[in-house]
Formats: structure tokens, sequence, C-alpha cells
């Protein structure tokens, strides 16, 4: 592709959104609220790093920082980072010749992490909000969003994905599959065949919403419009994407809009 085709992919991912490490400019990611990592089970959208405690968002962090310096594939390093590093130089790096943060240092960074705070949210309860509460029960959110995390902390499979029957006795899976855009789970290196059931504290602030941010406020997420293919996007559309539809997660879209503005209520007080 040209500069200017590059350049109007990138200029196509709002605020929000980004092109990771691993997918591609054409599968952009929802940037993650790191906020209560504490107590989440699994890291990255499709659950990708089985979370246990620091140790394991240490080494998460190490291998985003270098997941390319310290690549090695049965002691085949590849030549093109030494060059860059130094043309003239044959000399194949070892792991122990790269940087990487220090243990001490990836263990202070989690300490950090750990000790987040949310923003005072501005979201007072209300009747309303107390009635959307109500509203949250009675359609079962409750059963993949439990308080008080407001997850299950599951995974869910993607659409398509057949659940080994060994993967059962190795991580918490939920099997009702939402429907969402299969692409990051299934056809990027950061696929596993599932989406992690996301949090919904701090929903107020954590916009735009969906693994790829394609719609930008809750308002916009329950609107029915949003799985037609002629519906705006209001977050990521993709490049040169008029309209699309923005599948999956049905719960919700057919209540009454009363019922509805209570539910979004309650969901901005969390």
């Amino acid at each position: 592709m040209s500069i200017e085709q590059i350049n109007g992919i990138k200029a196509a991912i709002p605020v929000g959104v980004v092109g990771r490490h691993g997918t591609s400019l054409f599968s952009p990611v929802q940037i993650p609220g790191l906020i209560g990592v504490k107590d989440l089970r699994y890291l990255d959208h499709t659950g990708l790093i089985l979370h246990r405690g620091p140790a394991d968002l240490m080494r998460y962090a190490a291998l985003n920082q270098g997941a390319d310096m310290l690549s090695d594939y049965s002691g085949y390093r590849p030549t093109a980072f030494t060059q860059a590093v130094n043309p003239k130089d044959d000399h194949i790096p070892t792991p122990e010749t790269l940087e990487r943060y220090s243990d001490a240092q990836l263990f202070a960074l989690v300490k950090f992490l750990y000790a987040l705070k949310p923003p005072d949210n501005p979201n007072a309860r209300t009747v309303l909000s107390s009635r959307g509460e109500q509203v949250f029960s009675r359609e079962g959110c409750t059963h993949c969003h439990t308080p008080p995390l407001y997850t299950s902390n599951k995974l869910t499979p993607a659409q398509g994905f057949h659940v080994p029957e060994r993967h059962r006795r190795l991580y918490a899976i939920e099997d009702t599959v939402v429907g969402t855009d299969p692409t990051l789970a299934m056809r990027t290196r950061r696929g596993t065949g599932y989406y992690k059931v996301p949090s919904l504290r701090g929903v107020w602030y954590r916009g735009p919403f969906e693994h790829n941010g394609s719609v930008a406020t809750l308002e916009d997420w329950f609107d029915p419009r949003r799985v037609r293919n002629d519906y705006i996007p209001t977050g990521y559309k993709g490049y040169g994407v008029g309209t699309r539809a923005v599948p999956g997660h049905p719960f919700g879209l057919m209540l009454r809009a009363d019922d509805k503005a209570a539910l979004i209520a309650f969901l901005k007080t969390l």
C-alpha cells in the first residue's frame, strides 16, 4: 500500500481505539481501562493471558514490550532486527543482550496498576437508576455481569469457534455465544477463539464500546439499529466504510424505551 493509503487507514481509527500489536490496522481494538485490572482473571479482549497475580501481569508487560525483539524460533532469531540494530554486525542478539524492564521494575509497574482507583462518579443513584438495577436483574444480566465486579470473569466462544473439551478443564468458559464480530478472536495472532466477559464497572467513562470500539456511547450500544447493515457506527467504522452492522450482544436491544433509559442510568452509576 502507499503511504497515503496507510495514513488513510490510521485516520479511520478514532480516539480510544488502536491498531494493536499482533493484530492489524484493519482489526483495531478498543483501548482497555487498567483501573480494576487486579480483579480480572483474563487479560486482553480475547483472554490471551490467564491473570492469577503479579507474576502473570509482569510477564504480560514484558511480552508486549519486547515480543518481536525477544522472538526465538527454535534457535532462529530474525535477522531484520539485527540489521536494524547494527547493519554491519552479523551477530544475532540473544535475550540476554536485549534490554527489557527489570523484574524489579515490572513488579513496581504491577503494584502501581493494582493501586489505580477510579475517578469520582458524577452519576448519583436516583429513582431511575434504582429501577434500572431491577431491570438489570430481571433481564438476567447478572449471569455474565455478576456483581460486585460486574463480570463473571469467564470466556465466551466467538461465533464459529468449537470449544475443545480440554479447554473446559483449563479455563472458565461461559457457553453463551453473543455473536459479536469474530475477527479479533479468530483471525489475528491475538486470537484465542474467545472473548472475555468484560466488567461493566466504570462504563460511564470507558467508551467507546465493543472490542473494537464500534459504538461511542451506551445509548448507541442499546440502539437496535446497530445490528442492521445500514447502521452508521458512532465509533470505529473501518477504512472506506460508510455503513455496517455492529452485530452481537442482542440483550437489551428490544427493551421498552423507559426500561432502557433506566438500565443505562443504572450502568452509569457502576
